[in-house]
């Protein structure tokens, strides 16, 4: 899995970058011959939360749930976690960038005069954002920070991120989102384990980021897990990946091969051993088995 969080991170060349603690914004160009992932699809896996606005280009971000095509205009919340980008070569992909991890988001919404109420709504791991006349504005007054040669203070950055997170959460438009900004502010910790992993049990994630997502400690994390799920979250992953591998087998027409990269394999061979264990034979897409 890449961690895209690091990888923006190692390639300052690439994009203007302004840090604020842990916060990140980032202009990212991304041209023919400069681009973080080599290859069409990509595993990706982030430990904040992260915003962004595409100013051209076209990715699309898949997910355990449904896909989403990300093209000029569009702006994006991604809940930390994974998805499988896939990228089109024919053109490069230019967007802006944010890195919010839950804990700055939590503080600067309960700086809202009005609070928020939103709970009980399904949200979905990428939440498409209104792109309102505010919002748009928000994101042409950035563009100055990243022409000029000068980094700008802190304290400002900070306030810019605040703008950002505040200005989305003013727009009831944004109903999903509001959703999940109330879930982080009032969702109790075993409600959020459960939601995590449901979202993220189909990526090849290690133990250690499984418990980085949960915000716990990789011990804590296994105790919490058992006594949530009374099993190991390595049983659990197992019998998860393999049901859904089933599935993308019998309903979705995808090849063996296929079905292992988006179950969280690392390779078929495994894949093929482990599905034969627990079904009795070996895993066969539809199309294998009506020829």
């Amino acid at each position: 899995m890449v961690n895209f969080f690091d990888r923006v991170l190692q390639h300052p060349d690439f994009c203007r970058q302004f840090n604020c603690g842990d916060t990140l914004i980032t202009a990212f160009n991304c041209p023919l011959e400069a681009r973080l992932m080599k290859t069409r699809y990509t595993d990706l896996w982030s430990r904040y939360n992260y915003i962004f606005y595409v100013i051209d280009g076209r990715k699309i971000w898949h997910t355990a749930h449904r896909s989403y095509d990300m093209q000029k205009g569009s702006c994006v919340f991604v809940r930390k976690g994974a998805s499988i980008i896939e990228q089109f070569f024919d053109s490069g992909f230019c967007l802006v960038l944010f890195f919010m991890p839950d804990e700055f988001l939590c503080e600067t919404l309960k700086t809202k005069t009005t609070p928020i109420s939103k709970p009980g709504a399904k949200y979905e791991p990428v939440i498409l954002l209104d792109t309102s006349e505010t919002l748009e504005a928000f994101f042409v007054s950035m563009s100055s920070y990243f022409s000029s040669t000068k980094e700008p203070d802190q304290s400002l950055l900070e306030l810019k991120f605040r703008e950002l997170i505040l200005t989305i959460a003013d727009n009831p438009r944004n109903s999903e989102l509001l959703s999940y900004f109330c879930s982080l502010l009032h969702e109790p910790q075993p409600a959020a384990l459960r939601r995590i992993m449901e979202d993220n049990y189909c990526y090849n994630l290690k133990m250690e980021q499984y418990a980085e997502l949960c915000n716990r400690s990789l011990s804590a994390f296994k105790r919490d897990f058992e006594k949530q799920f009374d099993t190991t979250p390595g049983k659990w992953l197992l019998e998860k990946r393999l049901h859904h591998a089933l599935h993308l087998l019998e309903n979705m027409h995808k090849t063996v091969s296929e079905a292992a990269f988006e179950s969280g394999f690392e390779n078929p061979s495994h894949f093929s051993r482990q599905f034969k264990a627990k079904f009795g034979m070996p895993p066969k897409s539809k199309k294998t088995m009506s020829l």
